[in-house]
C-alpha cells in the first residue's frame, strides 16, 4: 500500500467514523422529536448540546490532522445544527 493509498484510506476510515457519530445524534434528535408531544425534559437537552460539542471536536480533529477536508467538516456539523434548532425550534413552540 502506497503512502497515498493508506491517505485515502484514512481519510475514508475518518469521514465514515464521523458520519456514524453523526448519524448517532441525528438519531438522538429524531427521538426527542418523536417524544416532542408527550414530555419535555432538559436532561435530554443538556446530552444532546454535549454530543454536539463533543462531535465538532472530534470534526475539528479530523480536519486539523489533514483527514477530512474543511467544508466537509462544517456541511457535518452543520447539518446537525440545522436539525438541532428544529427540535430547539419545536420545544419553545410547545411551551
Amino acid at each position: 500500500m502506497t503512502s497515498s493509498d493508506l491517505q485515502e484510506h484514512l481519510n475514508l476510515r475518518a469521514i465514515n467514523l464521523l458520519q456514524e457519530d453523526a448519524d448517532k445524534i441525528q438519531k438522538l434528535i429524531e427521538v426527542q422529536m418523536e417524544n416532542l408531544a408527550t414530555r419535555y425534559c432538559p436532561l435530554y437537552e443538556e446530552v444532546l448540546d454535549t454530543q454536539m460539542y463533543g462531535f465538532s471536536k472530534e470534526v475539528d480533529f479530523a480536519v486539523r490532522v489533514g483527514l477530512l477536508e474543511e467544508f466537509a467538516g462544517r456541511q457535518l456539523v452543520s447539518q446537525l445544527e440545522r436539525n438541532l434548532a428544529i427540535l430547539y425550534e419545536a420545544l419553545n413552540n410547545k411551551e
